[in-house]
């Protein structure tokens, strides 16, 4: 745990101990929640294995993806409730088996309160995670569907280590906040275009320089 909070060094012997007391391990398993928008304030998230994913659910209950966290990265939005004037309504998901540290928001914030380094530290994580959602909404905005997919299937090719990508149509249409219709249509494309090879449940990228092509276009 030392390790992982860079403020560490910058607590007291006081401070260091509530910490040690208060944080909490758990796991959870490939498609199971831990965070239900704005009123669940669990606490600080750290990721000590596995990834989640975070995103949004618009008023028709489409889902858009806006960052994941994996090993060593920290979630501080699932304590929003303790940052004034900023509610999110922000749900977080394991995207495989996923092992975290809980900071409690009560004990977060005190530490926050009362030590500058983790006032900084929270500052400097919540400018990050604004950062990475603005990216999303820019890309939403701005860029092209095909544009779009063809990124996230590169991106999904660097998580899985391979251009084998055991996902379905529905699950890329959820991060990307659009139908599944929209999603099998493109892909279609891409399929006649060499880019991919469909299978039932799965994409195979067979071409990924065409795709960083598509995905780099007017960049």
């Amino acid at each position: 745990m030392r390790d992982a909070f860079p403020f560490w060094g910058q607590l007291t012997p006081k401070q260091k101990n509530l910490l040690e007391q208060s944080v909490g391990c758990s796991s959870y398993q490939k498609g199971e929640r831990l965070h239900d928008g704005a009123q669940d304030c669990m606490g600080l998230i750290l990721v000590l294995s596995g990834h989640l994913r975070a995103f949004i659910l618009s008023d028709a209950g489409k889902e858009i993806t806006i960052y994941r966290l994996f090993d060593r990265d920290i979630c501080i939005f699932s304590a929003s409730c303790m940052l004034k004037n900023i509610s999110f309504d922000i749900y977080i998901e394991a995207e495989e088996d996923t092992r975290i540290l809980l900071i409690p928001t009560p004990v977060y914030n005190e530490l926050n309160q009362t030590c500058l380094a983790v006032s900084n530290f929270t500052g400097q994580l919540i400018s990050s995670r604004f950062s990475d959602v603005m990216w999303v909404m820019e890309q939403v905005l701005f860029m092209s569907f095909d544009r779009r997919l063809a990124s996230f299937l590169l991106e999904q090719a660097t998580i899985a280590g391979g251009n084998v990508l055991s996902i379905t149509h529905e699950t890329i249409a959820k991060n990307l906040g659009t139908a599944r219709e929209v999603v099998t249509r493109m892909l279609k494309y891409f399929q006649s275009e060499g880019m991919v090879t469909l299978s039932r449940g799965g994409v195979t990228i067979s071409d990924s320089k065409k795709l960083e092509r598509l995905a780099q276009f007017e960049k």
